[in-house]
Formats: C-alpha cells, structure tokens, sequence
C-alpha cells in the first residue's frame, strides 16, 4: 500500500491503516521525542500524544512536502507546548551572552552517537531544549525565542551553556566513549 493511501486511509479513521502508520512512523519519530525527553517514559509520552494529535489533524495534511516533515514537525510543536506549560525561564542580561558567544562544541569523530545523546539528555531541560531546536532543527535564535516565549539572548545564552556542559563532559570522559578501533 502506498503512503498516500495510507494516510487517506488514516483519514477516513481506519484503525489498521492508523495502525501501519504508527508501526512505520513510530521509531523515527521517537528518536525525536528521545533527543528533547528527559527520560524513556517521558519520550514514549511525548510519541503517545503526538500521534493522537497526527490523527486528530491528518486530515490538514494536503501532500505538500513530505509526510515525514508534517508528523516531525507535530511532534517538536507538541514538546514545545509542554516545555512551555511546565517550565519556568530565568531571565538573563543579554550583555552577558556575548561572553559566551564564541565557545564552540567540537565534536571528536570518535565519540558514539549514544554516549553524545546520553549527555545530551543530562542538560538542565532549558538548556537541552535550546541546544535541540537550533542544532537539530536549525532553529534561528529568533525561532527559539518566539516559540519558547523568551529572548532571543537568552536562546544564545542557553545554547552556550548547554555547549560549555556538553564540552566539558566530553572532555571529562575522554578515554570512556571511544569506539574501539580494530587493528
């Protein structure tokens, strides 16, 4: 069956096509959830609402752009909007962000991808969600601001700290996350 059936079966509350969408749709985006999620429950909560939410609005999909890009992008609002509701932001001087302006998270070739995900979900929730939305989702600094209801120096300052936490448990942990090289 293809994707467009599929989902105009979705659209017409098919309950075996909501439930092919999900088997297919489900891991990809759950790796999204796993990047901005505290924790494993707190992702497969994040996955649970968006896809109510995917089905509640897949009837808005008009197959402009790509299915996988609608459904992503439901999912980062869906966090976002949690992040918003639970979350309170300290504010800071926006003088202060150029002092962290200019540090800059290298990246070894050698770290795993899951020993830089796990760090990355040790950053303070503010931090980690900042951090997410530019690098992953290139988010503009303006973007942040706008959708977390903040400034657009406090984006910059939390994505600066969240790149001197990151740096520094890199740096603490060399030795630890390299991969094994064979000889």
């Amino acid at each position: 069956m293809s994707l467009e059936q599929l989902i105009n079966d979705c659209k017409k509350n098919n309950i075996k096509a909501q439930e092919q969408l999900y088997k297919h749709y489900a891991p990809k985006l759950f790796s999204v959830c796993l990047k901005y999620a505290h924790d494993y429950n707190e992702a497969q909560d994040y996955l649970q609402e968006s896809f109510i939410t995917i089905f509640q609005k897949i009837d808005q999909f008009e197959f402009k752009g790509s299915f996988d890009g609608w459904a992503k992008k439901i999912v980062v609002n869906h966090i976002l909007q949690q992040f918003r509701k639970n979350n309170k932001w300290v504010l800071i001087d926006e003088n202060l962000v150029e002092d962290y302006e200019e540090i800059e998270l290298e990246i070894e070739e050698n770290i795993s991808m899951d020993f830089l995900m796990k760090i990355i979900q040790e950053l303070p929730e503010r931090y980690r969600m900042v951090f997410n939305l530019y690098v992953f989702e290139n988010y503009s600094h303006n973007e942040i601001a706008s959708a977390l209801g903040i400034t657009s120096g406090t984006s910059k300052s939390n994505l600066a700290r969240a790149r001197m936490i990151l740096k520094e448990k890199i740096e603490n942990n060399k030795g630890n996350f390299r991969l094994s090289s064979v000889k």
